[in-house]
């Protein structure tokens, strides 16, 4: 059975208190706070109580126009009055049910919510992607690939979609299955699989999501939802995919997370196999059967434990510097519209990593910086 051999294990990491966890809710639900914000204001705070206290200073020295809107005490208890009510529960990064390869993404949420076995997530995954409007033949692979790597003792993930993710759900309801969110955990979409999620609560699966309860899902909030899928898990399996879809955003999220991307091969005359027989081409890993992917993926579950988000140690932390003016005009003029990595923004600049670091916080909070895949940032005009 896979997950007795090396690579990020389960159970380690420190349990947050009941206020720890308000004021961690607090601060991921307030306003220009993603996960990478979140990690360095813990890094740079110690503490999300502490960090929440410095966001209007913050937002406001790096030129926000308005007030940022920061999560109130009411609204965290009734976020977690309304997980309770389903009996979900929020998991922060660095404790011991956390998905133990998501800890280990570039950027994990902060805070997942969980309705299900808890369990399920320190196993070693495989997430199944593929089109909703999926053919017979592509359901019918994804069910085999499915329950075949549920027998070899993984866990399969998927977002709940029709077509090759229900199917995949389906297969491996008596072997363990997690369904990713992209609205809250209390939100069935597309709501003809409410059935479906049941049987998976019953079948002793899995529910996760970073999003707030009564979160309805928008268009830009499936890749979100993907990027999960892609980094709690080993390898992203593609069954069919058109040239454009969602399935090839979770397999190029798949490879920024240094997974294994892997496809089943289709005939060249349907327009649903384009897609996959794109990423074959371009290297993916060409799979058939449940097997070929067991194959590949033994090798990862030897590896060494990696680096992943740890919560800051009990000392305090440094102290917090507020920079110059010209510091944040020389860091401002040399940003643009083109996403540059941090340490060429610290090379151009000559200042310190500490000094850009905290800068590039209160541009965030402002609502003036983005975030692009492999560290790089860009301004906002």
């Amino acid at each position: 059975m896979p997950g007795r051999g090396g690579g990020p294990e389960a159970g380690e990491g420190i349990r947050l208190t009941g206020e720890q966890k308000r004021a961690w809710l607090r601060l991921i639900r307030s306003e220009n706070v993603g996960p990478q914000t979140f990690r360095s204001l813990i890094n740079h705070y110690g503490s999300a109580a502490a960090a929440l206290r410095a966001l209007p200073e913050l937002s406001k020295r790096g030129g926000a126009r308005r007030t940022l809107k920061i999560a109130s005490e009411a609204e965290v208890e009734r976020e977690l009055a309304a997980a309770a009510r389903i009996g979900a529960d929020f998991i922060g990064v660095g404790e011991p049910h956390y998905p133990p390869w998501l800890r280990q993404a570039e950027q994990p949420p902060p805070l997942i919510a969980l309705r299900g076995d808890a369990a399920l997530l320190a196993r070693p995954a495989v997430a199944i992607v593929g089109s909703r409007n999926a053919s017979i033949a592509g359901k019918r692979m994804a069910a085999r690939l499915a329950r075949g790597l549920g027998e070899a003792g993984f866990t399969i993930v998927s977002g709940l979609a029709r077509g090759i993710d229900a199917a995949a759900h389906e297969a491996a309801l008596g072997t363990g299955t997690v369904a990713v969110f992209a609205g809250g955990v209390d939100i069935v979409y597309p709501p003809e699989h409410e059935a479906l999620l049941e049987r998976i609560l019953a079948a002793q699966g899995a529910l996760v999501s970073e999003m707030p309860m009564g979160w309805t899902p928008r268009a830009r909030d499936f890749p979100r939802r993907n990027r999960i899928i892609a980094a709690m898990t080993l390898a992203t399996v593609v069954v069919e995919a058109a040239e454009r879809s969602g399935s090839l955003i979770t397999a190029r999220l798949a490879l920024e997370e240094n997974r294994e991307v892997m496809a089943v091969p289709g005939s060249p005359l349907d327009p649903r196999a384009s897609g996959t027989n794109g990423l074959i081409k371009k290297g993916a890993r060409l799979v058939t059967d449940a097997a070929d992917i067991v194959e590949a993926l033994s090798p990862m579950l030897a590896l060494p434990k990696r680096e992943g988000f740890e919560l800051p140690k009990k000392t305090p932390p440094p102290a917090m510097v507020e920079p110059a003016g010209e510091e944040r005009a020389k860091v401002v003029d040399a940003l643009g519209p083109v996403p540059v990595t941090v340490d060429d923004l610290i090379a151009e600049t000559g200042l310190a990593a500490r000094i850009v670091s905290v800068i590039l916080l209160e541009l965030e909070l402002a609502g003036r910086l983005e975030r692009h895949p492999g560290g790089r940032i860009s301004l906002i005009f």
